[in-house]
């Protein structure tokens, strides 16, 4: 019952979240009605369904008949299995559960922003940004933790943009891996990093291989530094558990 009530919550919250990203993007407020994009025809409640409208519709505005993106069901879907294996996962512990799925809706925000417009929006991560810190404190990690993963998080893509003259990533990455760091806290901050730049490095190399993309072509790695956050949060201090053990077990030998 934990897990549907969660899910249906993510498809809920999933459902907003693809209003903050378009309305974001086109610089509406996001206190009108839902309205289609294209005929700007306000929607009834029956169509607002997550998932289900879309399902009903065939993918299709009832009354212009433009086609329907599918990022709407994707992200209600995707937020609705991030929610549910978060509760599930963080069951006993009630404020770092309800910490960690606002987390995981900023994250979300983030990742299909940077897949959809190569930006990073600011209006997003600097207010997350305090208030990561805000709650990572709350949550009883020491100042001197957190500081150190906001440098260590900021400051790698930091030293890339000074590197490059702004050319490999732009400054939101500096932001984000700012985010990061408020949200993980040292050394977890180090487990996404390394995930990020993996996932990173096995997806450019097959959009090479199969002819998608190019050495010189962009590549949206706020998705895989969002994605590799949210994975953090759960498996995080298993991952530098698991490193830690193999690592001293090898030196031991």
């Amino acid at each position: 019952m934990l897990f549907l009530f969660a899910a249906l919550l993510g498809l809920g919250i999933g459902s907003f979240l693809n209003v903050v990203i378009i309305r974001l993007h086109s610089n509406e407020p996001l206190t009108g009605r839902s309205h289609c994009v294209y005929c700007q025809k306000q929607l009834r409640w029956f169509e607002l369904l997550p998932v289900v409208s879309f399902v009903a519709l065939g993918g299709r505005c009832r009354y212009c008949q433009q086609a329907i993106s599918w990022q709407y069901p994707l992200v209600e879907l995707i937020t609705a299995a991030v929610f549910a294996t978060i509760t599930v996962w963080f069951s006993t512990d009630p404020l770092r559960l309800g910490v960690y799925l606002v987390y995981s809706a900023i994250l979300i925000v983030l990742f299909v922003y940077d897949a959809r417009y190569y930006l990073i929006p600011d209006i997003i991560t600097l207010p997350a940004i305090i208030f990561s810190i805000i709650i990572s404190l709350l949550l009883g990690n020491h100042w001197l933790n957190i500081m150190l993963a906001l440098a260590v998080g900021s400051g790698v893509f930091l030293l890339q943009y000074v590197a490059s003259g702004g050319r490999w990533i732009g400054g939101g990455d500096i932001r984000l891996g700012a985010l990061m760091g408020a949200m993980l806290g040292w050394p977890n901050i180090v487990v996404a990093l390394f995930l990020a730049y993996c996932g990173g490095a096995i997806v450019a190399v097959t959009l090479m291989i199969l002819g998608k993309k190019k050495m010189t072509d962009r590549l949206p790695f706020g998705t895989f530094l969002s994605a590799s956050t949210i994975i953090t949060l759960c498996l995080g201090n298993q991952l530098v558990y698991w490193y830690l053990y193999e690592f001293l077990r090898l030196y031991h030998r």
